[in-house]
Parts: C-alpha cells; structure tokens; sequence
C-alpha cells in the first residue's frame, strides 16, 4: 500500500520510461525523405515549425524498410489534438475512447495521434487515493475481468507511445528532418529476420485486447513473416477470449484480413492458429469439403490478383463467396426435400444468411448485392431466346457473371458456360444471333409421335 502511495505521487518508472530509442541514420535504414508522401511530410515539417515533434510512425515505417510502398501514412506527435486542429485549417478530431485528428490534403487524410501511455488500473487508483480521496484528473485505464482494456485514454511520452504498441514492428518512428529511425525494441533487426514479435508480455497484451492475435496471424500472411515462439505460444490458451470481443469489431479485422492482399494466406495461417473460430467459424464447414475449398480457394486467389494490382474489391463480393458453399448446401437439402428450385434458392440464402448474424455480423447493407448476385446464378444456364439480353442489362451482371466465373474454376459449373459468356458479351449482334440458334440447335429435338392408321387429325403429343 505504502509502495503504491509512493509510485502515484511521485511517478512509477515503467519499462517504457526505462527504455531509449536506438537512434538509426541514414545509412542504417535507408528510407529516404523523397520517399514519404507528400502530405505526410508537410504535417511533420508544420508540427516542428510550431515546436513540437512530428514521426511517421507504425505501418509506412514498417513498409519502407520492407522495400514496399505504404498505402497509410500515419504520424504521432506531441502535441495534443487541440494544437494540431488548430494548427491545420483542413482537419477534424475524430474519436470518443481516445481523440485523434484527421488532417485533409487534397483527397489525401493523414491520421495524427498523440503520444499515448498505458495508465494505471483501477484498482491501484482506489488503493492509492482512499475512499475519500478525490480521483486523478486524467483517465484511468480499467480492465473487465479477462485483463480486457476498457478504458486507455493516457497522453505520454514517444518512449511511452513505442510500449504500447502491439509488435516490434510497428513500433518505429521516422524523423524526416534528420531522415533518423527511432527503433525502441528492436523493430529495425526484427523486419530484417522477418519475425513478428510482441511487444511485452504476450500474454498479458493478447488479455489486454485479443483482437491483437487476430493481427498477429494477419502480418504474419500479409508480410510473410514468422511469429515469434513466446508470441505464439498464449493463442491456443487465450483464443476464446475472442468471444469477448464485440462481432462488429471482428467484422473490421476479418475485411482487413481478406482485403489485404493475401486473403488465401491469412485465412490458412487464421486456422493453423487455432484463431478462425473467433473470426470466420465457417472455414471448418468450408475447407474440410473438397467441392467447398476449391470454390473459396479460386475466390481468393481472384481477391488477392486484385488487390495486387489495384483493382477495386466489394466486401458484399467477398462475402458472397465465403458463404455460397452454405448457400449450396442448404438450397441443395431444401430441394430434397421437396422444394422447387427457385423457392429453395430464396429459402437457403435467408436461412445462411440469419445463421452468420451471431458469428460475423455481416452488415444488412452487403445482404442485397450478395442476395442478388447468388439469385442470378441459374439465369446463366438460360442461354435461349431473349433471357441473355435480359440478363446482360441487369445491374449486377458483371459481379454475377465474375461469380460464375469462379465456380466454373472450381469445377461446380461446366467450364463452357464462363466460355460462353465470355464470348456472348464480346461478339457483335450477329454472332449473338449465330450462338443463340446454336445453343437452342444443341438440345434435342423432341420427336414427333406418329400417328397410327385410322388416327385422322390426332393432335401432336411429346413424350413425358
């Protein structure tokens, strides 16, 4: 209790405190000032203006090191969120746990943090300042029974912001002034063995959010990094701490995961971990069926063919696809039991689609593109008539027909029907024309019933 008294009043030394950045030049790192954006720099150059500091921090850090191109630029500083607002006519602070600033450049927004500091829990606060004691000004860093973070809303120094950061990595800090890296725990050396290692304590972080195993399995597949021993070693005991965790912000990792590039990759290193169950339940259902994993295997590899060459991807798209073998599945069950195809089709979609409302929380406003897309599926096999031309005016023709596409990969549609299609969309009216008549020649005629002698005027009938 005394000790306790004595860390609050006069400041307990943490080991982020503790702890000083290894300086790296130039020649050490080589990231290079010309190769930051150009409204990243501006933010850093107009916070040192003011007097204050101004770091690419985290990701772009990480990425530049890597030899990449960052998509983000974030920056920390020290200033607070009200001097950096009024500092940038273009900008707003966003945010209730913890404040931040979005500064706009063009159509470009860079996120502005200020140093954050793990605060002291709850329970130290009241044993420090006593019932009658009033409460620290500051916020106070509360944590629910599982060691979960509810509160962590605690301005600090660099050397504070670096500890609390989740891995090594992300822990870096760039000055483009003096083109210097501020390495605090060994970030640089890590990128350079491909390691991802948590910062810390693994256990006690992945209890303090859980969600940070999550990200753990994420960079390992989008960077091809390996994951630490120690950081590994807590997943498999700590991973139904994930039922903890809020379905919506589950949702946000899993479309970072599967957005990310390298969907296939982060979805095989989500179930090596242990972690899918947390995250996307249905991958059991999914890969351990043959017909099923090749489906959701040529879906993202197509993902990640786009994402690498900066190609839009729909979220709605996506999902449609993880669920599709449920969808099959079920329409394929409603059909035996005596439902005519397009009610089963209806019936399967809505029954999936209810049944992921506890596991992913998929938002209502996907259910319409993927509802659409798996309903225009059997339209493909009609290819007589006007029901083509029909079918190419519908709005999500495009997405639909990619959809075909992929199962036709998968073997679950005969390869022909993408060939046709592709072909139908490309040729000119007549060879339209040519390969309806074509299409409507290849089904077998229906013969005639001959007529027996003595049957004068008997009408024309076709076998059943």
């Amino acid at each position: 209790m005394i000790r306790r008294i004595i860390n609050k009043v006069f400041g307990r030394a943490s080991r982020a405190s503790r702890t000083e950045a290894k300086i790296l030049p130039l020649k050490m790192h080589g990231i290079r000032r010309d190769q930051l954006d150009d409204c990243a720099l501006k933010v850093c150059e107009t916070l040192a203006q003011a007097g204050f500091k101004g770091y690419l921090v985290g990701g772009a850090v990480r990425d530049l090191l890597l030899g990449g191109t960052p998509k983000d630029f974030d920056v920390a500083t020290d200033a607070t969120p009200e001097e950096v607002r009024r500092l940038f006519r273009r900008s707003r602070i966003i945010g209730r746990r913890f404040q931040i600033v979005h500064v706009m450049c063009g159509r470009e927004t860079i996120e502005v943090t200020t140093f954050r500091a793990n605060g002291q829990k709850e329970a130290e606060d009241e044993d420090a300042h006593g019932d009658d004691s009033p409460a620290p000004a500051a916020p106070r860093r509360l944590t629910d029974e599982h060691g979960r973070l509810l509160s962590d809303n605690v301005f600090g120094s660099m050397a504070d912001d670096a500890a609390r950061r989740d891995f090594t990595i992300n822990a870096l800090y760039y000055d483009p002034a003096r083109e210097e890296v501020h390495d605090y725990f060994g970030g640089v050396g890590d990128c350079k063995k491909r390691m991802l290692r948590m910062i810390g304590d693994p256990e006690t972080r992945y209890r303090e959010d859980p969600v940070r195993m999550l990200r753990a399995a994420r960079f390992a597949a989008k960077l091809d990094f390996h994951i630490d021993p120690e950081t590994r070693k807590p997943v498999a005991t700590l991973a139904p701490l994930l039922a903890n965790i809020p379905r919506a912000r589950i949702f946000d990792e899993a479309l970072k995961l599967l957005l990310s590039g390298h969907a296939l990759r982060g979805v095989h290193q989500l179930r090596a971990e242990g972690l899918h169950h947390g995250m996307l339940p249905l991958l059991d259902t999914i890969l351990d069926d043959t017909a099923g994993e090749r489906f959701i295997t040529a879906a993202l590899k197509s993902t990640d063919a786009r994402i690498q060459s900066d190609r839009p991807s729909s979220p709605a798209f996506l999902f449609a696809t993880l669920l599709w073998p449920q969808v099959v599945k079920r329409w394929k069950a409603l059909e035996a039991g005596g439902e005519k195809p397009q009610p089963a089709l209806f019936a399967a979609m809505d029954e999936v689609l209810d049944a992921q409302r506890g596991q992913l929380a998929i938002p209502r406003r996907y259910d319409g593109m993927m509802k659409e897309i798996w309903a225009l599926q059997p339209r493909f096999e009609q290819r007589g008539g006007q029901r083509p031309f029909r079918l190419l005016e519908h709005p999500r023709f495009r997405a639909a027909y990619d959809f075909l596409l992929l199962r036709a990969e998968a073997g679950e549609v005969p390869g022909e029907f993408g060939e046709w299609w592709t072909r139908f969309q490309e040729a000119g009216e007549e060879e339209r024309a040519g390969m309806l008549l074509a299409d409507a020649a290849a089904k077998p005629r229906r013969r005639r019933k001959r007529r027996k002698p003595g049957e004068e005027g008997a009408r024309e009938t076709h076998p059943a």
